[in-house]
């Protein structure tokens, strides 16, 4: 099993920027593809980001595209997200999640983390 644990979320204002993390224990993601993905209230769970495990390739959902940065160090067992030129509409909660296959697809992680908030003021 994998326990993930997201930090980093909080408050910031519009323009602003925020880097989360995602720690995980009991396995080594090196081995994992890293996801990002969110979910404001009364909305669906969106994809965010993606990496592969070696950190060679990266995806990103259209909306976030050139502000934030997926990125991992498996030495510190650890995925990072930082974002950049926030929006209003990026306040969610984040997760992060890790399996097999880098993809948009949420159903394709098997570890998931239990979420950060982040809110923007404007």
């Amino acid at each position: 099993q994998m326990q993930l644990v997201e930090s980093g979320g909080g408050l910031v204002q519009a323009g602003g920027s925020l880097r989360l993390s995602c720690a995980a224990s009991g396995r080594t993601v090196s081995g994992y593809a890293m996801g990002w993905f969110r979910q404001a209230p009364g909305k669906e769970r969106e994809f965010v980001a993606a990496i592969t495990g070696s950190g060679g390739s990266t995806y990103y959902a259209d909306s976030v595209k050139g502000r934030f940065t997926i990125s991992r160090d498996n030495a510190k067992n650890t995925a990072y997200l930082q974002m950049s030129s926030l929006k209003p509409e990026d306040a969610a909660v984040y997760s992060c999640a890790a399996g097999g296959t880098y993809s948009r697809n949420p159903r394709l992680y098997t570890y998931w983390g239990q979420g950060t908030q982040v809110t923007i003021s404007s």
